[in-house]
This record gives C-alpha cells, structure tokens and sequence, in this order.
C-alpha cells in the first residue's frame, strides 16, 4: 500500500495537509508529487547575489543602524511655539524700488526753453548758492538714512573710535572734510587754468595722490559748462552745490568728484552718491539760470595712494531710476519735518 500526501512548506518545515492510500497497481503510470515539483525547481538568482556585498557592507550598515527622529513637523512646531511663541503675522515692506512718489515731477524739464550759446560760454558757470530756508540735498539725503544704514555708520564710528579715540577720530574727519575740499579746488584750478599749473601747484600737498589718481577721466572730460555752482529746484524747493558739469566721452553729466581711501569699483559702492547725483540733474533742469538740461551723470572715485580712479557713468534709464528714489527721500523728509 501506498500513500499519497499533500505537503505545505512552511519556514523551517514541511506540514502534511492530508495524504491518501492508492495501490501501485492501480495506477501503474501515474506519478502525483508535488512538493517535490515544486520545491526541486532551482531558486530563480537574486541580481543583489551579484553585488560585491564586502565592499558595500560598511554602506549597508550604516543604512539599516540609522535611527531616526522621532520628531515630526508638528512636534517641531508645538516645541518652538513653546520656546518661542506662535509666529508673527509680519507682513513685508514694500521696496522702494516699487513705491511710486505721491508728488511725481519729471527729471527733464519739458518746459524749459533752451536759449542759444552765448559768445563767452566757455566760461563755467559759478552761480552763488543761496542760503535760504530751504533744505539742501545732502541734508535731505542724511535726514532719510535706512535703519541698516544708519546701523553700519555707527557700527564704523565706533570702530574708528576704539582705534584712534574721539579726539584722534574728530582730527581724522576734520582732515578728509580739508582733502575734500583741496581736492575740489585743485580741480577747478585745473579746469579754469590750465593742468601744467595747477599740477605744479599741487605737486606737494595732500592732494596730490588724488590727481594722479583721476588723470585718465581728466582726458575724457571737456566742454565744462559749470563748477562749484549753486542750483535751486523751483518746483520741488531744495537747493545743492553741483561740483561740475561738462562732457565725459561726449555726453554731458553732472559730474561728482569724491574721495576714498578703499576701493570702490562699482557704482552701488558709493551709497547715496547716485541719489545725489540724480537730485543735482533735476535741479538744474528746472533751474532758470541754466540755459541747458542734462540727462547724465558720472561719479568719479578718487584714491589718496594714486591708483587709477573709478568713473561711475550713469545714462538717462539709470538716472530716471535714481531720481524716482530721490522724489521717495524727498517726501520723506517732508513727512518727518
């Protein structure tokens, strides 16, 4: 007597389901086997056999020993309101690159009539600034000085105080307050009487770096129409002291001169340089004492040790861009006084 059995494989083990007595003879060519069919099979290969296990086991085991946080984003946030309590509903200024000024006055003047040439205009132009009770632009300007501003400017202040002292940070000042001036008048000796003279006059003075400095924008500027001139914004009422205006490589501007000690090769490096910038060309625009309008502007970067000067050319998109900050500035110190 034989026996049939149905077998089910189980992990380390095969059970019997059930199992049935027959006859050999009865079935002298019929074969039932089926855990033997099944489990005779060759195992299909694993692609990961394949892998040089030895060489990635270090890999493997940090991955698999790897525990992670049991925090979640909302345990993390009930621990920070806990530490620091429920975020703040903050909404964020507005640039000033955005604002529109309330009281919008055009940088060019289309009013303004332009008279001819007169005979003696190769004269500069050296208008008196009038001291009214008018605000100029530098006040403005240091009136209407941004937080971080302000907060870097002190920051620097202080710094200088901790090297020099007060006393030797005041001297330090009222010395680049003089150089600026000297600078200033150094140049207009040059424009009014000629550069052999004035290089000879300023070969041994403190400026002298700072003429060696600008010779190469010196030979790109000419036509000067004005220097050291007053201007007065007849509309907008403020006034400003404009330190040149001529041609630099054949496009007028209003030219300032300025001095450092550090490089500044681009523009945003002169901080409200620009906005001064602007503000002068707006003024002289709506100036009657001017027969002529500008739409240009050059911030030139003077250098005490000599190194070649950086002229900062600012075209008309530039300076529509400076002037509409300016108008913001404008009205805020109107706001706070």
């Amino acid at each position: 007597m034989q026996f049939l059995q149905l077998l089910a494989r189980k992990p380390g083990s095969l059970e019997v389901l059930f199992q049935i007595s027959f006859c050999q003879k009865q079935f002298p060519y019929l074969c039932l086997s089926t855990s033997a069919c099944v489990y005779s099979k060759k195992k299909k290969g694993n692609s990961y056999d394949q892998v040089d296990q030895e060489k990635y086991k270090n890999l493997v085991h940090s991955v698999i020993s790897y525990k992670t946080s049991a925090q979640t984003p909302e345990t993390i946030l009930e621990e920070d309101n806990l530490l620091y309590g429920p975020p703040a509903k903050h909404t964020p200024p507005i640039k000033a690159g955005t604002r529109t000024p309330k009281n919008w006055v055009p940088l060019i003047n289309p009013s303004k009539r332009i008279l001819p040439a007169s005979s003696d205009s190769k004269v500069p132009m050296k208008i008196r600034l009038q001291r009214a009770k008018l605000p100029s632009v530098t006040r403005i300007l240091q009136q209407t000085l941004s937080p971080q501003q302000v907060f870097y400017l002190e920051k620097w202040k202080q710094k200088m105080i901790e090297e020099l002292g007060k006393e030797g940070f005041e001297e330090y000042t009222k010395n680049l307050f003089l150089q600026g001036e000297l600078f200033h008048s150094a140049l207009e000796s040059i424009f009014l009487s000629g550069e052999t003279a004035a290089r000879e006059q300023g070969e041994d003075d403190v400026v002298a770096g700072y003429l060696s400095s600008v010779e190469g924008v010196l030979e790109d500027i000419s036509e000067v129409k004005a220097l050291e001139s007053g201007v007065h914004h007849e509309s907008l009422q403020y006034l400003g002291l404009v330190d040149c205006v001529a041609k630099y490589q054949g496009q007028l501007c209003v030219i300032d001169w300025k001095t450092s000690e550090k490089p500044k090769p681009f523009l945003q490096n002169t901080y409200d340089n620009p906005l001064q910038v602007a503000a002068y060309i707006g003024a002289i625009n709506h100036d009657a004492n001017y027969n002529f309008q500008v739409r240009c502007g050059l911030v030139v970067v003077a250098y005490k040790d000599g190194s070649p000067a950086h002229p900062h050319f600012m075209d008309p998109d530039l300076c529509s861009q400076y002037w509409n900050k300016w108008l913001l500035r404008l009205e805020e110190y109107r706001d706070k006084n």
